[in-house]
């Protein structure tokens, strides 16, 4: 059986961004202690069922864990690696803000056994960084980002584009100012209107207009020839890395593998019983904490996730990747051949219109395809 991957889930920020729809939460007084208790707990029920499974990934996730205390963080390492067998070459990720306090606790999560942080810079513009509602600063984010590279063997970052105003100039100029900065992977992410976000409101009032779909595409085209000058690749729709220095934990979520998901709102894929099990646990903080004292865990949802479905998922998640997806992996982990889980017209079509490759026992999109991939995706699943 393949590696499984861990995902703690740390739902605190210290303001709600305007852009975000994830499970964070505001308060004024952070339950340290509590959150400790109920994340230990959620993880010996997973581990009392899973057995020592062996776990490839940790990822710390939020929210904003770069807010935990650096003791929580190695608290939850060593309990990870008591009760599964922690891989020696495991990658374990702490997602961080660029605030000078946190970058200042980077030394005691790297003693605690982090090794590759991903940093939420999200632009180097101020107007940009003031738009996007964020407590830090262009020059916070640069130190962090070097902080970073001098403390963690591995380094990420994540940029947005497809601004209000921005135009290709101001994009080639932010990239290769990224690119410059000590990092062996980014996250490049379009800006998107989530519904349920202060965004939403606002775009829908016609308070700012986002770029237009050519020319959010032509800032895809600059990203991808940017990175390339600089030894990066494309290896996922919005991610890019060096030959190595792709992120492991999420491509365990992209070839569809297990992971478990510990902490409010969190989601997990796991093989249990001869079943692929799809968990979800509750989103308020309070509530799930109250549950997990109660009953070990924060459940609310556990179900065998049936083979169409597995199929459809495994789709979804895999075409995202450069390299695409797998025939003998998708039938294996579904139960489904993988042509059998394609609309045939659709397919036909795709390959002719040079949007799909499908050869060699692999399917993937092409980079015109990428650019086309909700759309095609819905016409293409059966």
């Amino acid at each position: 059986m393949d590696s499984l991957a861990l995902y703690f889930h740390w739902p605190f920020c210290l303001a709600k961004c305007p852009y975000c729809d994830f499970n964070s939460h505001v308060r004024e007084r952070l339950p340290q202690e509590q959150m400790l208790k109920a994340l230990k707990a959620e993880l010996e029920f997973e581990a009392a069922r899973l057995g020592k499974r062996r776990v490839g990934s940790i990822f710390f996730g939020g929210g904003t864990p770069s807010l935990m205390d650096p003791e929580s963080i190695a608290t939850l390492i060593e309990e990870s690696g008591r009760l599964f067998t922690l891989a020696p070459e495991a990658e374990i990720t702490l997602e961080a803000n660029p605030t000078s306090v946190e970058a200042a606790k980077f030394s005691a999560y790297r003693a605690g056994g982090v090794n590759r942080v991903s940093i939420g810079a999200q632009s180097f513009s101020p107007e940009a960084l003031s738009f996007l509602g964020r407590e830090h600063s262009a020059e916070q984010a640069i130190a962090a980002i070097e902080l970073g590279a001098k403390i963690f063997p591995r380094l990420s970052f994540d940029l947005m584009y497809a601004l209000p105003g921005q135009d290709q100039a101001s994009w080639r100029a932010e990239l290769r100012l990224a690119l410059n900065l000590a990092a062996d992977h980014l996250s490049l992410y379009q800006l998107t209107i989530e519904d349920g976000t202060k965004f939403a409101v606002l775009h829908s009032r016609g308070e700012f207009v986002l770029p237009d779909e050519a020319e959010a595409e032509a800032l895809y085209d600059i990203t991808a020839e940017e990175v390339g000058r600089y030894g990066l690749q494309r290896y996922e729709v919005s991610n890019y890395a060096k030959p190595g220095g792709e992120s492991r934990h999420n491509l365990t979520y992209w070839r569809y593998g297990d992971y478990a998901g510990i902490g409010p709102g969190a989601h997990g894929r796991l093989s249990l019983g001869g079943k692929l099990l799809a968990t979800t646990r509750h989103r308020a903080p309070e509530v799930w904490m109250e549950r997990v004292a109660g009953h070990g865990h924060g459940t609310t949802l556990e179900e065998d996730i049936p083979a169409e479905d597995r199929a459809r998922e495994a789709l979804i998640m895999g075409l995202r990747l450069r390299d695409g997806i797998s025939a003998s992996q998708f039938a294996a982990r579904t139960g489904i051949a993988l042509i059998d889980a394609l609309a045939p017209d659709i397919l036909e079509k795709s390959i002719a219109a040079g949007y799909l490759n499908f050869s060699g026992g692999r399917l993937a999109a092409t980079a015109e395809g990428t650019k086309r991939l909700d759309a095609l995706l819905a016409a293409l699943a059966r």
